[in-house]
């Protein structure tokens, strides 16, 4: 199964569970920090690597992430090739 279509797959399975879908492609090292938001965020990782700070949690490719509402964040991108 390619990319596009792992990607229509959870877009589908996500509206029926009431999220909306965004998709990122972050290159090497990239960092989000210390993000807030005033909704839960569900995040999949998809291809690469990712870490979130300060609980050193690294979901593989496949896991979903639970970010419940007004949680302070921070991603990384731990891998050497880019992630989706």
């Amino acid at each position: 199964m390619n990319i596009e279509h792992k990607l229509l797959e959870l877009k589908m399975a996500w509206t029926k569970r009431g999220y909306s879908f965004e998709y990122w492609i972050d290159p090497p090292g990239q960092v989000w920090s210390d993000f807030v938001h005033d909704v839960d965020e569900l995040l999949v990782l998809v291809e690469g690597e990712i870490e979130f700070a300060g609980n050193r949690v690294r979901p593989n490719v496949g896991d979903e992430v639970l970010i419940p509402a007004r949680t302070a964040h921070t991603v990384k991108n731990t891998g050497e090739s880019a992630n989706r």
